[in-house]
């Protein structure tokens, strides 16, 4: 489960390495995100833009520090119940930032291994971007 300030492992090719949540959207009533929830998150380190990309389209693209976007829960520390009755956690937390008012991922890669409940919720994009899902 993340909270407000958590900080989060960026999975994608956006620039963003670390996030913070700043709001958990959804109906949780003790305002927590589990996988496949989405949240609003502020970058708080990012890969530096080299110089000789300085000005082009690609470095308009990344992302920089203190950039607000939203996301989506990929992988969780706190384990998760699974209609089967089987419970699955992973060994951090992650996600992957949104195009705003889509659910298209906002990098064209996705590194590591998301949970499968993404395709439940409607996040089929994501889903294929993955190596694997789990």
């Amino acid at each position: 489960m993340l909270y407000l300030k958590s900080l989060v492992n960026v999975l994608d090719n956006s620039g963003a390495q670390i996030v913070e949540c700043i709001k958990v959207l959804g109906k949780n009533p003790k305002n927590c995100a589990r996988i496949g929830d989405r949240m609003v998150v502020v970058v708080k380190k990012a890969k530096p833009i080299p110089a000789s990309l300085a000005g082009t389209v690609a470095a308009q693209q990344k992302l920089r520090r203190g950039d607000i976007r939203h996301a989506v829960v990929v992988r969780t520390k706190q384990p998760t119940q699974r209609p089967d009755g089987t419970q699955i956690r992973f060994d951090d937390n992650a996600c992957v930032l949104l195009q705003p008012n889509t659910t298209d991922p906002v990098g064209t890669r996705v590194t590591g291994v998301v949970a499968r409940e993404l395709k439940e919720k409607g996040y089929n994009k994501l889903v294929l971007l993955a190596p694997r899902s789990v």
